[in-house]
């Protein structure tokens, strides 16, 4: 990819007063550092991927290692000279700053109580070029390895189809040394922090969900956790966010379900919401968990009744989103009462070939089972009058998404808690009975149990695109990070290394939700590192058509 700007884009960025030596973290001991006079051992430019995120302060562009020895007579840096290096038309960069990374030498802007700081900055004036006064030793460097960033803040009118790069020239210290970089340019992808802590006076957002409606709408689901992070029980209500134009532009969030808040229930928190669109109505239908007091994941057991277990809890939209049903109550439909408990995916659902609206869902055998949880489906054939439950597709799966591979063959891809592995299995019965996929426990890894994306390209664009199935979650098997999508042309069977998309590096919590846009375009909705909820938009081709 060629990306060029007009030369006129040129940023001389230098530390200024309110740098401190503080600002760049000692990451190694250096016993004899004090009675050594310091020297520049190793100027560089290090790669990485994080999305540039329309709404929050400051997005990473390019980061650059200093690495030292000794503390007598300390060296500061003095000037960074860089470019601006992205599509000319459309690119809106209303600022570009100086930061220091976290101690672990990442960036975290736009997630409350992990931020970056923000060291210098100058707002975007077109044509002119970016100069940052240094005072004498405001940015003396410190033994050992010494991480800053130039960072941007995007207007709100940022094309977020555009990737945004830097490149960075020339790097200067206080010993009158200069360092000409040759690396390449640093290209980040666009996309939109949909949701933070602390807006609309909220603490955390959680679980995505994310669907495209007939009419090309774009519906995203998440718990509004209102007082804590912490799963249900709690003061969570269902929000939902809305985007008529393939996710460049957001509406307000509504809050589409909401079981009351008195303390004495916990705030009838309700939450996990799983999204589906009834290809043949287009109604829309959320599912989600209602934990009257203490009836969650926990507190849940045999019974039907509110005060006895969760209850599953359905709202419908007629009018593509702009308005929603009151809550409908469907857990005497579907639940057994010998169960402790029964939710949805969380995620999406799937209309499939004959009209029958299906859900992946989970259950928890009875407390002299040691509750013990499997994945499973829940489903109706009459456009969402009625509901039906499958049976436990494999022993202590949870959290799942349902792709239908061939006419009326489900498959299931499910969280594992036994090992950092996905669980794989199918059905043609509507999950009477279950058969384990090749590809199980073998093909998809994961860290120790963590919510995944499933979607079948053909299905949600309704053309033929090849027959690809799309997979989104932390690509590892240590941590919630390097959110990652990947494509498969063989129903699942295989993930090759050449049909996968890095995302995210960065820690997070690792959920995700894929929906095809348009035939050309994916969106994914995702607990990533630089907001607690990441839009963003992919070209297809930038997945499936590499070699």
């Amino acid at each position: 990819m060629v990306l060029t700007v007009p030369r006129s884009l040129l940023i001389l960025i230098a530390a200024t007063a309110i740098f401190s030596p503080a600002c760049f973290p000692q990451s190694q001991s250096d016993s004899d550092a004090p009675t050594r006079p310091q020297k520049i051992v190793s100027v560089e430019v290090v790669p990485f991927t994080l999305p540039v995120l329309v709404g929050n302060d400051a997005s990473p562009l390019l980061k650059l290692k200093i690495e030292t020895t000794g503390q007598l007579n300390p060296i500061s840096l003095t000037e960074l000279k860089a470019k601006l290096d992205g599509p000319a038309i459309g690119l809106e960069i209303s600022s570009l700053q100086v930061c220091h990374g976290d101690t672990n030498g990442g960036f975290s802007s736009g997630r409350r109580g992990h931020e970056t700081k923000v060291l210098a900055e100058s707002p975007n004036t077109s044509g002119a070029g970016y100069v940052f006064s240094c005072p004498q030793n405001a940015c003396e460097l410190t033994a050992g390895t010494n991480i800053i960033w130039i960072a941007g803040r995007l207007s709100k009118d940022t094309n977020i189809d555009h990737p945004i790069g830097v490149v960075c020239k020339e790097v200067t210290f206080s010993n009158g040394k200069s360092v000409t970089l040759d690396a390449a340019t640093s290209i980040q992808r666009t996309g939109v922090a949909l949701r933070n802590g602390g807006v609309d006076g909220v603490h955390t957002y959680r679980i995505p969900g994310l669907e495209t409606t007939n009419k090309g709408t774009l519906i995203g689901v998440y718990d509004v956790r209102r007082l804590s992070g912490r799963d249900l029980p709690g003061d969570i209500d269902v929000g939902m966010s809305r985007s008529t134009d393939g996710g460049q532009t957001w509406q307000p969030m509504q809050v589409i379900m909401n079981m009351g808040d008195d303390p004495q229930w916990r705030y009838d928190g309700i939450g996990d919401p799983a999204v589906l669109v009834d290809r043949n109505t287009g109604t829309i239908w959320v599912a989600a968990t209602w934990s009257h007091g203490n009836r969650s994941w926990v507190g849940s057991g045999p019974g039907l009744k509110p005060d006895e277990t969760g209850q599953l809890m359905l709202v419908r939209s007629e009018d593509d989103g702009i308005t929603w049903s009151e809550p409908i109550n469907i857990t005497e439909q579907i639940k057994q009462p010998e169960w402790s408990f029964l939710l949805q995916g969380p995620g999406k659902g799937i209309t499939m070939r004959d009209g029958t609206l299906v859900f992946a869902a989970q259950y928890q055998d009875p407390p002299e089972q040691q509750r013990l949880p499997h994945s499973t489906i829940i489903y109706s054939k009459d456009h969402g009058n009625t509901w039906q439950t499958g049976m436990g597709a494999f022993d202590d799966t949870t959290e799942a998404q349902v792709v239908e591979v061939e006419p009326g063959v489900l498959m299931l891809n499910c969280r594992y808690n036994r090992k950092p592995m996905r669980v794989v299995m199918t059905t043609r019965d509507m999950g009477a009975t279950w058969q384990t996929h090749a590809s199980s426990e073998i093909s998809l890894i994961e860290p120790d149990g963590c919510m995944a994306s499933l979607i079948d390209v053909d299905r949600e664009t309704g053309k033929d695109t090849g027959g690809w199935l799309l997979f989104s979650n932390p690509d590892s098997t240590s941590g919630r990070h390097h959110i990652t999508i990947k494509a498969s042309s063989d129903r699942g069977l295989t993930w090759p290394e050449e049909n996968r998309l890095l995302l995210d590096e960065g820690n997070g919590s690792g959920y995700s939700c894929l929906s095809m846009i348009d035939d050309k375009t994916i969106g994914i909705l995702y607990e990533g590192s630089q907001a607690q909820l990441t839009f963003q938009r992919i070209p297809v081709s930038d997945l499936v058509g590499r070699k």
